[in-house]
């Protein structure tokens, strides 16, 4: 019975980090997409974005930034992702390559990502983004 309900709890930790995987990915293919709706519906109302440069936005700022074109995301490829579970949130470490423009022109960055995703309203929300750029 023990075994049992281990392997119960596996399965489901599994799973519930195969969410936040596709979360990750969802949030990943809606920047590339400029799909600023899914965005508003991922991102919490607190988000806080912290990028790789170590500018700091809030949600709206951010958001502004996207619609505006002042942030443009090409790809965003993740090359791993390690997640670890706390009741209602979660947080991701990715290893990931990210290409776009910004206000100082064309990137191509090999970054750490560390994401906090909360549950909310039924599903996930991104609330914290920081980068790190990998040299």
């Amino acid at each position: 019975m023990k075994l049992l309900l281990a392997c119960l709890v596996m399965v489901s930790a599994v799973a519930a980090d195969d969410d936040i995987r596709a979360a990750e990915k969802a949030w990943g293919a809606a920047l590339v997409a400029r799909d600023g709706a899914a965005l508003e519906k991922i991102y919490t109302p607190e988000l806080i974005y912290a990028h790789s440069t170590g500018k700091v936005e809030t949600k709206a700022q951010y958001m502004e930034r996207l619609k505006g074109g002042k942030q443009r995301y090409d790809s965003v490829t993740h090359e791993s992702t390690q997640v670890v579970r706390y009741g209602d949130s979660a947080v991701a470490h990715s290893i990931a390559r990210m290409t776009g423009r910004n206000d100082a022109g064309p990137f191509d960055d090999h970054l750490m990502i560390l994401h906090l995703w909360v549950r909310q309203g039924g599903g996930w929300r991104l609330a914290a983004h920081q980068t790190t750029k990998i040299r």
